[in-house]
């Protein structure tokens, strides 16, 4: 991420309270509805309504909502909005290009591979290559189908373990 670490919990909140003023980024707290607790941060980013393309991005997951079923829904409700509510033909994800698990997740969620903007930015001082996916709005009714089957409740068994994969789903739905 461009920002932190930060050097106090004031530092923090400040950022925070940034985040929320913003529209592009356009920031979410994620909240885990039971307990009515923050769980992590997502936004749409680089908005173009006039070209139909959003991104979604500064994406961090507390310890609690990392690698859960709810991680998963949170990603799909956001492509979901993005493509049904708003309207956009494309959907994008971008990533350091050394940032192994979010190019996993970004494949995973059927996200396609565009390619690599070498020397793209200058995060904390040091060149980033970016990693670039999208998924165009002909291809979302078959991956919406895919995130619906995995999210779905028979789709995990009585420990919460996934019966059949995202990914497989979302491949067999193309």
């Amino acid at each position: 991420m461009p920002y932190g670490p930060f050097a106090d919990e004031q530092a923090f909140r400040a950022h925070l309270d940034n985040q929320q003023a913003s529209e592009d980024p356009l920031f979410f707290a994620l909240v885990e509805r039971a307990a009515g607790t923050a769980a992590g941060v997502a936004s749409y980013m680089r908005i173009e309504p006039q070209h139909g393309c959003i991104e979604i991005g500064n994406i961090w997951f507390g310890a609690a909502l990392q690698r859960t079923p709810a991680a998963t829904e949170a990603i799909h409700l956001l492509a979901r909005h993005a493509f049904t509510t708003l309207g956009n033909r494309r959907l994008e994800w971008k990533c350091d290009a050394r940032n192994a698990r979010s190019r996993a997740a970004a494949e995973r969620f059927g996200f396609t591979f565009e390619g690599v903007f070498r020397r793209h930015m200058i995060i904390k001082g040091r060149n980033r290559d970016t990693a670039w996916y999208s998924i165009l709005d002909g291809e979302w009714p078959e991956i919406d189908a895919g995130f619906s089957r995995w999210l779905a409740p028979e789709n995990f068994d009585a420990q919460d373990r996934q019966r059949e994969r995202l990914a497989d789903l979302i491949a067999r739905a193309r």
